[in-house]
């Protein structure tokens, strides 16, 4: 649709043009517009200007096929003028001019040699209409007017095709420069949308023009029509206006609503030196905490990492001379108690360190489909053959003959579990009583796989589990506070959620719900047994 002003100008100046030729014909009888027969001309003009208001009414329905619309319009006009011009003799000079015009407009819309045909076959019509008209005895002159006409005819298509293709690539960078504003505009729109800082535009009458979604949240969440900051938010508009008096700015945290977190804001201006519009970014200062935290574990975990590796082999040294020790058969009761302490101690400082290491690898997890039912069965099997339960117990409940389906890296699932079973068989018991763990393995809600660790020990003290997936937190004397900090590390990293449930009637729940595999035709050859 670029060049249908192009083609209204066209259909409007041959209406004008039609009206000439209408004036000429039907002009005072008292005139000699005409040197052949006057109704002749009429018919001419009149049919014209039908024609005319025809193309005019069908310009749209045109444009689809405009390269051949303008062919069939500029023969038309061509023919036309013709006969004008040997109808209305006198007249033809003017139109010459306005067929001129026409054959102009013509070459904006068709290509070079298009154009240059009908500059071409305007040429020879009036050069026909010239030398019928010397036949009857007119002047030589006429032919060199003719000649001239064409040779302009030539030069306007050739300078209007020129300017025309210049107008078409302009016209197509600028619309290419809008699409490109446009998506720029969208994306920035959605950037500021999206930010977790909160973002507020406030004019110099305290009235909030745009607001994104985090600063929405830190403000309360108000409605759509409370725009007045110094209702909605007294002490953001307070120092709102002492930044702008004073130019200083607070730091302080502050809290605008209740239920909200604490905001640190900034303000700057959306030109300089004009105060009528100001940007206010709303820093949460929950989030800052949260990567001051993830910077401290970072640097942790390389620094124990790098001491982790300086102890191990000091370590390793001495459990070995202390199971040498073991061995000989000249060694005290007393003596044989302090080897058992060395190794017994030797073993917790080597878990330590494996935990600490897993904490500075964050090794990449590879997800499988599994078969949660099977890969349960396997590792208590697998566990039960690596350590002597004694009189504790440990077992699989399975949801059936149904498989349970689920993705995760069998590596890491191993880490996880065994630390959930770990810690149910050391402290998941009651006094006096042997341990009772159970592995679950079934379908939650939506069908997505569960997998459960379940002990009926005491439980954990509500305070207590609010912390205990944190790092470094232990309520053992001999604990790291890593393993299950490691354990959901691991569990978010195959896209799983690990969570303590506290069960009724004493006892815990680790649940780990883990991401669904596909199950369509043939998924059950595609489910790996672990």
């Amino acid at each position: 649709m670029a060049g249908l002003p192009r083609l209204l100008f066209l259909n409007y100046f041959r209406i004008a043009e039609a009206l000439a030729y209408a004036v000429l014909a039907f002009g005072p009888p008292g005139l000699e517009w005409t040197r052949q027969s006057e109704p002749l001309a009429y018919g001419v003009a009149v049919l014209y200007l039908l024609c005319a208001l025809g193309l005019l009414l069908a310009t749209r329905r045109l444009i689809r096929h405009a390269t051949l619309a303008v062919s069939g319009m500029l023969v038309l006009d061509i023919v036309v003028a013709v006969l004008a011009s040997t109808t209305m003799h006198d007249a033809r000079i003017g139109i010459a001019m306005m067929l001129a015009v026409t054959l102009s407009a013509g070459a904006l819309l068709l290509p070079l040699r298009l154009s240059c045909f009908f500059a071409a076959l305007a040429t020879l019509g009036m050069l026909g209409h010239t030398l019928l008209g010397s036949r009857r005895g007119d002047t030589s002159a006429e032919l060199l007017e003719s000649a001239l006409f064409g040779l302009a005819y030539f030069a306007v298509v050739t300078l209007c095709h020129v300017l025309g293709r210049q107008l078409r690539a302009s016209e197509a960078l600028a619309e290419q420069r809008s699409i490109d504003l446009a998506n720029l505009a969208q994306v920035n729109e959605l950037i500021i949308r999206r930010m977790k800082t909160g973002v507020l535009l406030v004019d110099d009458a305290n009235r909030i023009h745009q607001i994104n979604e985090s600063a929405w949240m830190l403000l309360g969440n108000p409605s759509a029509e409370q725009r007045d900051l110094g209702r909605l938010a007294p002490e953001l508009s307070r120092r709102l206006y002492h930044w702008m008096t004073s130019g200083k700015l607070d730091e302080t945290a502050t809290q605008l609503a209740d239920g909200v977190p604490e905001v640190v804001p900034r303000f700057t201006r959306l030109a300089p030196n004009d105060d009528s519009l100001v940007l206010i970014f709303l820093d949460d200062t929950s989030l800052l905490s949260r990567r001051a935290e993830e910077l401290t574990l970072s640097s942790l975990g390389r620094l124990s990492a790098s001491i982790a590796h300086e102890i191990r082999n000091p370590l390793a040294a001495i459990r070995y001379s202390a199971q040498l020790l073991a061995e000989s058969h000249e060694l005290s009761p007393t003596d044989q108690r302090m080897v058992e302490i060395i190794n017994n101690h030797c073993g917790r400082l080597n878990e330590i360190i494996e935990n600490i290491l897993q904490l500075s690898r964050r090794e990449r997890s590879r997800p499988e489909t599994l078969d949660l039912g099977h890969w349960a069965s396997g590792f208590v099997e697998d566990y039960k053959l690596g350590n002597d339960l004694g009189i504790d117990s440990l077992r699989v409940i399975s949801s059936g003959n149904v498989p349970v389906a689920g993705m995760a890296d069998p590596q890491q699932l191993q880490q996880v579990v065994w630390n959930l079973v770990q810690n149910a068989l050391r402290y998941g018991r009651l006094p006096g009583e042997p341990a009772r763990v159970m592995v679950v393995v079934r379908h939650g809600e939506h069908g997505v796989p569960i997998l459960e660790v379940i002990d009926r020990g005491p439980g954990i003290a509500p305070k207590v589990a609010a912390q205990i997936f944190e790092p470094f937190y232990t309520t053992h004397e001999y604990g790291t506070g890593l393993g299950l900090y490691l354990a959901r590390q691991m569990s978010e990293a195959n896209q799983a959620s690990l969570e303590y449930v506290r069960v009724a009637g004493g006892g815990s729940c680790f649940r780990l719900t883990l991401a669904s595999a596909y199950r369509g035709k043939g998924a059950d050859e595609a489910v790996a047994p672990g």
